[in-house]
Parts: structure tokens; sequence; C-alpha cells
């Protein structure tokens, strides 16, 4: 089965990342079993998510539903195995040197998705994404070779490719999209109306080698699910607490803007961020992350799952999908992760410097990477202040997901 328009991450609920009420168990179970029931037909997990918690609830929540009539999304690639959590950086992609040689990547993948599916209570996932790749991950003969040998295995119907967790890698998508195209059927990458920039860089490529697209971050750190308003106060430990002072506020009023558009196709604000992303052809699912705030007033977690299941066959016409473009505009508003002409040093797990490769890449899909993928404006959290070019401050960052 292929996956629908709609799409459930398991990341939801806030039970296995850190933002909103954290949802114990059975709730958890049953916003999933809702969303199934109200006709969300795409669940998505990974096996780094709780170290296999997730992949644990999504099986048991949906064991009562026939398995053909879902579609079930797994990802690999984060060794916790045998790989140590490095704190915030999470635990290091199977790629590692220190973890194996290149010659060990089938044995590996094949073993952990062996593992997720039997946690899943499956035989077969319908996509199985590459999750968070490093540098390797998205150049290596030997990565790809490996995943197809899981789909000869019978585990999988389908591939993909799923960067982050933070936003960027556009050169290095695209490099992995030309080398192995053939391999892959689908890739996640972030954006919503008001971060449009830097995923649709990639979208051209995506269209040339008939890569389908899942977009996540479509609520934009909640935004776009109209109950984080101006002062809204997010719980210690939120992952959104990371994003700059001022991005609620900036955020709101660009949404204020686009909320004739809403009207005008008789839209919630999430179905109007999922179906400005679904205007754009290689885009075929869309995930947001459901939150349950933690504060008065919020919108309960259910009425979220009934927007998105009940998001109307509605297409935005071209010149509106260009007009909230040009209101939500974030070009430069951030350091991106993967090969970035910014970056110096080693390489590391989510971050390496531009190679011949990436360069030749950029001019091929003419991108310029000191002008297009570079931040301009940084903003600093404690005072709000704009700085131009580098500074010691904090750049404006995608909310950090899955």
């Amino acid at each position: 089965m292929d996956p629908t328009r709609t799409a459930y991450g398991v990341w939801s609920g806030g039970r296995f990342m850190h933002f909103g009420e954290a949802l114990d168990e059975g709730k958890m179970t049953e916003v999933i079993q809702r969303a199934y029931l109200k006709g969300v037909r795409t669940f998505m997990t990974a096996d780094v998510y709780g170290q296999g918690a997730a992949d644990e609830m999504i099986g048991q929540a949906l064991a009562d539903f026939p398995r053909d009539s879902y579609c079930l999304i797994g990802a690999v690639g984060h060794d916790y195995y045998q790989g140590r959590r490095d704190g915030a950086k999470g635990f290091p992609r199977f790629t590692a040197s220190h973890l194996r040689p290149a010659n060990q990547y089938s044995d590996y993948l094949k073993t952990a998705t062996e593992k997720a599916l039997k946690r899943c209570r499956t035989e077969k996932f319908d996509l199985l994404l590459l999750h968070n790749p490093d540098s390797t991950g998205y150049s290596s003969d030997a990565v790809w070779n490996a995943m197809q040998a899981v789909r000869e295995e019978g585990m999988t119907d389908l591939l993909g490719i799923a960067p982050g967790p933070a936003n960027g890698f556009t050169l290095d998508l695209i490099l992995s999209f030309e080398r192995f195209g053939a391999l892959i059927d689908w890739a996640m990458v972030i954006l919503n109306p008001l971060e449009p920039w830097p995923g649709k860089l990639s979208i051209p490529a995506a269209e040339k080698f008939d890569v389908k697209l899942v977009t996540r971050v479509v609520d934009y750190g909640g935004l776009f699910h109209d109950d984080v308003r101006p002062g809204h106060q997010f719980g210690n430990g939120d992952h959104r607490t990371y994003r700059p002072q001022g991005w609620v506020e900036s955020g709101n009023e660009k949404m204020d803007k686009m909320r004739d558009y809403a009207n005008k196709y008789s839209l919630t604000m999430l179905q109007l961020a999922c179906l400005w992303n679904l205007s754009h052809a290689p885009v075929k699912t869309v995930v947001p992350t459901l939150i349950q705030e933690a504060s008065d007033g919020a919108k309960p977690i259910e009425v979220k799952v009934d927007e998105l299941a009940e998001l109307p066959d509605v297409a935005i016409e071209p010149d509106d999908v260009a007009a909230i473009e040009v209101i939500g505009n974030n070009k430069g508003c951030m350091s991106l992760k993967g090969g970035n002409p910014k970056y110096s040093g080693e390489p590391v797990a989510d971050g390496w410097e531009m190679n011949p490769d990436l360069q030749a890449v950029a001019e091929r899909w003419d991108i310029r990477p000191e002008e297009d993928l570079v931040p301009t404006h940084w903003t600093t959290k404690a005072e709000g202040i704009r700085l131009n070019g580098k500074g010691a401050a904090r750049p404006s960052a995608s909310f950090f997901q899955p």
C-alpha cells in the first residue's frame, strides 16, 4: 500500500519527543486508533524512538485492524544496539566507522529491520526509510546496496530516505536522488507555508527522478494548530524553547496574513498548510506533528487528529500558492545541516564541509551555496536582536523533529 495523503507520525503526542504534554501509553493508543478510524491510513515509526518503544506502540495500537487496510512506514539508521547515546546528539548512525566497516552494513540493516518488524507485529513495511543518514548514507553504494538487499528479502515494498533531524541536507539529498534514484521511491523533507526554504530547493530533483515526498513539520512547531499564540508558555525541556525569541509572535503575524486564504477555501489553518504542501507536485503525503499543548484553552489533540483526517480534496489556486509563499518566505533564517559552505572541521553525524561532488550538484541544479544555503540574519534568543552575517548569536532554527 502506498502512503496516503495524510499520515500519523508516532512522534506525535509528546511521548517520544519533548513538546507539549507527554501522553501516557493508553492515551497514545487511543489517539493512534482514532486517527485510523477517522480515515488516516498511513502510520510512521522509527526504531530509535524510545529505543523500540514507538514500534511496539504502533504494533499494539493497530493490532486489531486489517494489515492491508493501512500503510506502515518504518525507519532505521541510528544504531542504539551497539552505539552509545551522546547526550542530545542521540545515538550514532550505523555507518559510523567505529561501529562497523562498509561490508557489514547489509547485515546490520537486515537485523535492525527484522527487529523493528517484530515489534510492529508485521512481516513487512510498505515503505522503509533510511533515517537521518550521515554523509555516508547519502553517497555510499554500500549503504544503498544494503537497503536494496532488505527489499529483496521481502521486508519492505518501497525504499526511501529521511534527512534530519534538523533542517538542511539539500545538496546531499539531491546527490542521493542522482546516484540512487532508481532505488529511492520516497523522501521525507521539512516543508510548510512558514518554512518553504530550503525544502523547495529539492523539489525539481524529486520531480526529475520520480521521488515522491512526505512532508513533516507541516504544523511549524504547532503554530498551524492555532493554539500557540503570543505569550505561550512552553514547559521545561520542550524542544521549541530552543527556537529564537519572538518566533511565536512572528509566526502568528505571518499566519494572520494567510487567514483570508484559509477562509476562501473553508479550511482550518492546519488544513491550509497541508494543502499548500500538497500543491507541489512531488508532495504526496503530509505528516504534521499532533501536539497536546499544556496550556489553558489548548485545542484537544483529538480535534487536531480530526482536522487532519478531514482534509478536504481541494486544490489551492497557483496564484494563491505563490502569494502564501511570499508571506512565509524564510530564506536565510537558519544555519542548515549537512553539506554546508559555512561548515569547517571534521565531519559529524549531521554536518560536514562542502566537497567537489556537492559543489557539482549545486552547479547542475543552479543552487548557489554561498547565497542559497547560508544564514543571512541571526537572532539571539536572549535579546531578540538581529545581526547581519556572522556573530555570537543563535541562528533561527527549524523545529527539531524526527
